[in-house]
């Protein structure tokens, strides 16, 4: 054991003085090998930090505040739109991929969470939704950064690597890396691609104990993506950015199937704009739909649930007719290296953590296991988007949802976000791509481009245009059997380009 009867004294004293005593309630019942489980795990939280947390929490859960009055939508200089100016656009996505190019951009990736919901046991990013190709959320993405590079190269000579920095969870880490490693990293290369792990924290009941898992181990649940912030701070991601020369991080969630990323267009936009912080938004498809939405509150960017707005408010519009609250959040983010140096060095410590009400797994008295029949104890999270109120240019771009945000959140059979949904998406997607390049279609059904081969509908008028193309159909790029030298296996009709 690696710790002393000492030690274990001091524990006591110190649990006794937060009023948590009961996490060692079983301590003589267990064996050697459970002692230093519970020893290690107990002695790891931070007492104080996390029952300060709870209890702020829990006043801010009964304070009043953000009263709808305080919201203001989006000042109009804050605001630029894809379905603006076809020259904006061109002009941002040239500034993007100049800054691809000098090798100044960073990719951060929240890939803590597991399928559970999608009825898997292992990471979300490895989840198949029933593409021809075979490919994952992980192997998509990975794709889209190498098209990324080539079309920066293309334009400027040369390109440098994009740096992909993944966020996993306790549960996910061994698991994603593995995954990485037996598909050869998917095409990129190992030294581009750092993972870390975000903090789980200690569960705790409603009347503020910590809650028990086993008889020698703490529950506990990751503490939302807004734990980016400090990890990154904690485990030299911060550093390694700054020691590479990045200057624009593009941060994302794994679950949306439609994601540009890296996106230049979005880079530059924010580049032009000199912002330090920066969200994709989508309209939202109706004045109810259940979706964050950013705004104004007392002067500081917010992001304002959907719960937090009254009907009334939600209805209400502008001169021309749309939604004055429309802008939803899709949780896709830029900031500069220096914005979230600013935030670990200076800000961190003044995110609160939001409170989710969980029926959280437990023991009882005599420390048998206990699957609560209704809630018994909270998560503490904090979020990606609150940093937003300490940005000093903040920039929202407003993108076509259908071409930009389809999360895959739910199992087969479910009404929405499901693996079904995000197929059809992305083959609609394609098919608009193909039909613009000038190819049409005989028949119905599924459309797969490999990302290698086009980023955003680039590079295709050469394979289809003036083609009458059949469905199902997979355009994959290939060299000499293999692509970037990992083994093709494709389903359906297969076009060797």
């Amino acid at each position: 054991m690696a710790f002393s009867e000492e030690d274990v004294t001091t524990l006591k004293s110190s649990l006794v003085s937060h009023g948590q005593e009961h996490l060692l309630a079983f301590w003589d019942d267990l064996t050697p090998e459970q002692k230093d489980n519970l020893y290690r795990d107990v002695d790891s939280i931070d007492l104080q930090c996390v029952l300060g947390g709870f209890e702020l929490c829990m006043r801010k859960e009964l304070a009043v505040t953000d009263k709808e009055d305080n919201l203001q939508p989006l000042p109009q200089e804050a605001c630029e739109s894809v379905f603006g100016c076809a020259k904006d656009n061109e002009r941002w996505t040239r500034l993007g991929l100049k800054e691809i190019s000098e090798g100044k951009v960073a990719l951060l990736l929240m890939a803590g969470g597991q399928g559970t919901r999608l009825g898997v046991h292992y990471p979300k990013g490895m989840y198949n939704v029933g593409l021809q190709s075979g490919k994952c959320l992980y192997q998509l993405q990975a794709q889209r950064v190498q098209r990324q590079e080539k079309l920066a190269a293309e334009l400027y000579g040369a390109s440098k690597c994009i740096q992909w920095y993944i966020m996993t969870s306790e549960h996910t880490k061994r698991a994603t890396i593995d995954y990485f490693k037996s598909n050869d990293w998917f095409g990129l290369s190992e030294e581009n691609i750092i993972f870390f792990e975000q903090e789980m924290i200690p569960c705790i009941s409603l009347d503020g104990k910590i809650i028990m898992s086993t008889k020698y181990s703490v529950a506990r649940a990751p503490g939302g993506n807004g734990d980016l912030y400090r990890s990154i701070g904690k485990e030299g991601v911060l550093q390694d950015m700054l020691k590479k020369g990045i200057r624009s991080v593009h941060c994302y969630c794994v679950d949306n199937i439609l994601v540009k990323v890296p996106d230049p267009l979005f880079i530059g936009c924010c580049l032009e704009r000199q912002s330090d912080c920066g969200a994709k938004v989508v309209s939202k498809a109706y004045p109810t739909e259940a979706v964050g939405v950013i705004c104004e509150c007392n002067g500081k960017w917010k992001v304002v649930e959907y719960s937090e707005i009254s009907s009334e408010t939600a209805h209400l519009t502008r001169d021309d007719g749309k939604l004055l609250y429309s802008q939803g959040n899709i949780c896709n983010h830029y900031f500069t290296a220096q914005f979230l140096q600013k935030i670990i060095d200076e800000k961190e410590k003044e995110l609160t953590h939001h409170v989710a009400k969980k029926r959280v797994p437990t023991i009882d008295g005599c420390g048998e296991p206990v699957i609560p029949e209704k809630v018994n104890g909270i998560k503490m999270e904090k979020f990606v988007f609150d940093v937003f109120q300490f940005s000093e240019m903040f920039t929202v771009l407003e993108v076509a949802r259908n071409e930009e945000f389809s999360p895959l959140k739910n199992g087969p059979g479910a009404e929405k976000c499901t693996p079904q949904t995000c197929l059809t998406d992305l083959s609609d997607l394609h098919k608009k791509w193909i039909q613009k390049a000038g190819g049409a279609f005989v028949n119905e059904g599924p459309c797969e481009i490999s990302p290698l081969m086009s980023a955003d509908g680039e590079n295709l008028e050469k394979f289809v245009k003036d083609k009458n193309l059949s469905l199902p159909l997979h355009l994959e790029l290939i060299t000499n059997g293999h692509h970037n030298g990992l083994p093709i296996s494709c389903n359906g009709l297969h076009s060797k380009l």
